[in-house]
């Protein structure tokens, strides 16, 4: 693994532009459990039940108590990992362009990344269905569910439901930046889900080396990333940002 790290800081340095894409593996290190595989969100809920924008418009009250809720909690007590704050030293170098997210935990830009593309939005706020105003979750008070804005309507998290196109802008932009990348940081991601998990393809085909950090192999291993440094995101990124700093 040391080989390896030393080959990401090296090729890290040595790139015009990085970009970096993150899944929910990057956020469990904060406490935040994934919406997918073991221990994820659909393994106790369904998620057409409680994520889908069909079931909020139907039963708000049924949603914000199963899942935004909880989901509020979590993420008022969240703090960014090793691995964000690797994420926002590496942009402080001048090596990080562009994050391009799965995630909805707002962590990144807590951590101090700057340009970040949020594929399903962000739960660190809520906008109101009915004006549009927008509140920091943190701030808003649950005594009542569904919360409510000063003008009567019901809240809801500024993130994509199922059932809900993601902006149109998050994939002009990541399409871009993963085009115009030399090197891709994949981080905390099984590349399963659509589209991000195209990102890493785009690059490659535009001649992008790809560096894979995750616990296990995923889909991109070996077709697509160039190498896997298997280990825990954070752990990782340590070793890197060390690395680098050694180097001068």
């Amino acid at each position: 693994m040391d080989e390896l790290i030393k080959k990401a800081a090296e090729d890290l340095s040595g790139a015009k532009m990085v970009t970096a894409l993150t899944g929910a593996g990057i956020s469990v290190e904060s406490g935040i459990p994934p919406f997918r595989g073991k221990g994820g969100l659909w393994e106790k809920y369904d998620p057409m039940e409680v994520a889908h924008i069909d079931a909020f418009l139907q039963n708000p009250t049924k949603v914000w108590t199963l899942l935004f809720k909880d989901m509020k909690e979590v993420l008022d007590k969240a703090k960014p990992s090793d691995s964000h704050k690797g994420l926002a030293k590496l942009e402080e170098f001048g090596i990080l362009k562009t994050i391009i997210t799965q995630n909805v935990d707002g962590l990144h830009q807590m951590a101090g990344n700057t340009d970040v593309i949020e594929f399903h939005g962000n739960m660190a706020w809520q906008r109101c269905m009915e004006c549009d105003a927008h509140f920091k979750t943190s701030n808003v008070e649950i005594t009542e569910i569904p919360p409510r804005c000063d003008c009567g309507g019901i809240l809801r998290p500024n993130a994509v439901l199922f059932g809900e196109m993601i902006p149109q802008e998050a994939l002009w932009r990541s399409r871009q930046v993963a085009t115009d990348c030399d090197v891709m940081l994949v981080i905390g991601t099984s590349a399963v889900v659509q589209p991000a998990a195209l990102m890493p393809v785009v690059a490659k085909e535009s001649g992008a080396k790809i560096i894979e950090i995750n616990p296990e192999s995923t889909l991109l291993t070996g077709d697509i990333s160039d190498y896997l440094i298997k280990g825990s995101a954070g752990e990782v990124m340590n070793g890197i940002l060390a690395q680098i700093e050694k180097m001068g």
